[in-house]
């Protein structure tokens, strides 16, 4: 995959090369490359912004300066040319899957009061912003977009399954996580993780990770439980119920229920996070 990041200072992207998304580029032949507006700016200053119409503060980047440096590109196919915004859409995951099974993701990333919208109309594929907050230009948002997008890239995580277990990827936040000590200023880890019982753990992870959904997201919860409740089994079924219903612990479980007497006692912990 080739990531092609547009932008004035290419410098920012220099952290890319760390870590995981390192690995992407130093190993497995991913490519990332920087190109700077200067060289496009058509006058001896390298100025490629200019006042607005209409009068107003700040700068905007000119039409032509943007349509210059794609055109110097090369251009894969499937490709996208992406323009980060706080006027978009946010980055979702779904969207990020996408991303990552094209040839190339081209990042436009500008400052001040953008682009042009006329180059917006005519040379920009999507917009996206990460959120509801106001950067000083687009290099963090597409750096943090080449991070979420290289952890979906074939050999790049050590352990695929790191990204398919991560928040989002099951349609729930993740679940929490606990390490040593077994116990941390008098709090000790959850009795369940302890017990080597890996269907007990398995539905107690699940029932931290739709408890957390709800707490944090419930919009995020209300899709699950509309779209994927039908297709668990009964045991997780009764995890959903149990989240739903933290008072009821005592009612019959379903036909087919697997999980241990020491799950009760986790579970009812763990509604009340």
């Amino acid at each position: 995959m080739r990531f092609d990041a547009l932008t004035l200072f290419p410098e920012y992207f220099e952290a890319a090369r760390l870590g995981v998304t390192g690995r992407a580029f130093r190993e497995l032949d991913h490519e990332l490359h920087t190109h700077s507006y200067r060289p496009f700016a058509g006058n001896t200053f390298g100025h490629v912004d200019d006042t607005p119409f209409g009068g107003g503060p700040g700068m905007v980047l000119r039409p032509e300066v943007l349509r210059d440096t794609l055109a110097s590109l090369p251009c894969l196919s499937p490709r996208r040319v992406i323009h980060f915004t706080p006027a978009a859409p946010p980055l979702t995951h779904e969207k990020v899957l996408e991303l990552a099974t094209l040839d190339q993701v081209v990042l436009v990333c500008t400052r001040y009061e953008g682009v042009d919208q006329r180059a917006v109309e005519h040379l920009i594929d999507e917009e996206f912003s990460i959120g509801e907050a106001v950067l000083s230009g687009g290099e963090l948002p597409a750096l943090f977009l080449i991070d979420a997008v290289c952890r979906w890239l074939p050999g790049v995580l050590g352990n695929q399954e790191s990204a398919e277990q991560d928040s989002f990827a099951t349609g729930l936040l993740d679940h929490p996580h606990y390490t040593r000590p077994e116990v941390f200023e008098d709090l000790p880890v959850p009795n369940v993780l302890r017990g080597g019982n890996h269907a007990a753990i398995r539905l107690w992870r699940l029932r931290e990770s739709m408890a957390r959904t709800k707490r944090l997201r419930p919009d995020l919860w209300e899709r699950y439980k509309h779209e994927r409740l039908t297709t668990l089994t009964r045991p997780e079924q009764w995890c959903a119920w149990q989240v739903e219903h933290p008072e009821d612990w005592d009612r019959a479980k379903p036909k087919g229920w697997k999980g241990e007497e020491g799950d009760r006692e986790q579970g009812a912990g763990s509604s009340n996070k």
